[in-house]
């Protein structure tokens, strides 16, 4: 009978106790980032007191999550494949659909901008053994131990709670992977059954990829893409918070009565009004003589300051974001012409690409770890697995058959399937494009029509028959 171990070792409790720190160490920003790309951040975290009474006039322009979700849509991998081939490889494309990284990989960009910091684990695949699982972790999930020495991940740690409370985690090493739950002693592996917990993989480096936004030297938790933008955030948070109080209270013009008491007041019918007070277009009347009262009007306040203030933190987020200030609001009668918008998106297009190029490389290495579990290979060393993008400028149709057309003419540069690439096509298009070309070559009455053609286009050529 085999006994089945339940308690980690002094090591693995050691691996443990560091990987539970370093997420408490980053809980608290972390869950600040997802308040302030959520718009969910109260003023009161800002440094606004705002008495209760007045809560309803707080308002947030939510420009973190507008940033980072411009970002986030000019990042759309194209291909994949490995530069010794040239050309999309078949087998990481079929992982790259099983896995449906098409739409994990957006969000994996998303959360890697929000914490600064993402992740992607790699793991067999019980329903699909041909294809093994890639998971985008997110980072208020999963911290990790990065060795300074080696540059390699000594060991991470993915944390969850069950619905019924539970709490349980993954504890990925470099040899093995371990399924762990919380006991009254600590955590403690998990056992079910037969299953031990533990998965003896033997790969020789943790499965997991640790993806960075904008690293910095000797640092392993990377920077929010918020940064920056977060204090104009607050800054115009309390100018909107202001305006709206102002408009509530200063817009409406005052009234004010001089020579009466607050039971002098009466409604259209000469019954007293309940209140010292009236609202907007209520009327006023006194039973009192006009020459022993006054009553007159205060003119409304003019809240144009406010509106100023708002666009000088509109521009100024516009400058430390790369945003077009259009993004902000700013809109003209006329719209902008090609060029332009292209000369207006430069900072931001050269952003994506920028993150496009890391994003690539984290990528890569998670791809190459699927076909060591796949193959039970690792890829060859010097041919790394590379990801093609899709170009993050926003070209018209016509800009992109303008550029293409004259680089395909007289002598031409590209050839047709260049061409396609030019047009950001990916490789189930392309498939698609050449059995129509196939399809039209096997057609007969097409290529008859083209012998006519080119017998016609021909100097001295005679006339082609056609039959039917």
């Amino acid at each position: 009978m085999v006994v089945l171990r339940t308690k980690l070792t002094d090591d693995e409790r050691d691996m443990v106790n560091k990987l539970t720190g370093r997420h408490a160490n980053l809980a608290q920003d972390d869950k600040r980032y997802d308040a302030y790309y959520e718009g969910s951040q109260r003023l009161k975290h800002i440094g606004l007191a705002v008495p209760e009474e007045l809560r309803i006039f707080e308002l947030v322009a939510n420009w973190p999550r507008m940033y980072l979700d411009e970002v986030a849509r000019r990042q759309k991998a194209k291909n994949i494949y490995r530069p010794g081939a040239g050309t999309s490889d078949p087998a990481l494309r079929e992982g790259f659909d099983a896995n449906n990284l098409a739409a994990e990989i957006p969000i994996l960009a998303k959360e890697n901008m929000i914490f600064g910091r993402c992740f992607m684990s790699v793991g067999t695949n019980e329903d699909d053994k041909e294809h093994p699982l890639i998971t985008v972790e997110s980072p208020r999930q999963m911290s990790c131990l990065v060795n300074q020495r080696r540059r390699r991940m000594d060991a991470a740690m993915r944390r969850y709670q069950e619905q019924d409370g539970t709490q349980v985690a993954t504890l990925f090493l470099p040899d093995k992977t371990i399924q762990l739950t919380m006991t009254s002693n600590g955590w403690d592996i998990d056992v079910v059954g037969d299953d031990s917990g533990i998965d003896d993989h033997n790969l020789g480096r943790v499965p997991v990829v640790l993806f960075l936004n904008r690293r910095r030297l000797g640092k392993w938790y990377g920077t929010t893409e918020m940064a920056d933008i977060i204090p104009l955030t607050d800054a115009c948070a309390r100018a909107l918070t202001d305006l709206q109080l102002g408009v509530e209270t200063h817009a409406v013009p005052k009234r004010y009565a001089i020579g009466v008491s607050k039971g002098d007041f009466v409604d259209a019918q000469g019954n007293p009004l309940p209140a010292w007070q009236a609202y907007f277009t209520a009327m006023w009347a006194t039973q009192k003589s006009s020459k022993d009262v006054t009553i007159g009007q205060l003119a409304a306040a003019d809240l144009s300051n406010f509106a100023t203030t708002v666009k000088l933190y509109a521009e100024l987020a516009s400058s430390v974001t790369g945003l077009p200030f259009r993004y902000f609001g700013a809109n003209t009668a006329n719209p902008a012409a090609e060029g332009a918008i292209r000369a207006d998106e430069s900072r931001i297009v050269s952003n994506a690409e920028e993150k496009n190029a890391n994003l690539g490389v984290g990528l890569g290495w998670t791809l190459g770890i699927y076909e060591r579990f796949r193959t039970g290979e690792w890829p060859t060393v010097g041919e790394p697995i590379a990801v093609e993008w899709r170009n993050p400028a926003t070209p018209t149709r016509a800009e992109e058959a303008d550029a293409i057309q004259k680089l395909n003419g007289g002598n031409p540069v590209l050839s047709r399937e260049g061409s396609w690439d030019e047009m950001g096509w990916d490789e189930p298009r392309k498939i698609r494009e050449r059995a129509y070309f196939e399809a039209e070559a096997r057609d007969p009455e097409i290529n008859a029509l083209d012998r006519k053609l080119s017998a016609q286009t021909e100097p001295n050529a005679e006339p082609a028959a056609v039959s039917g």
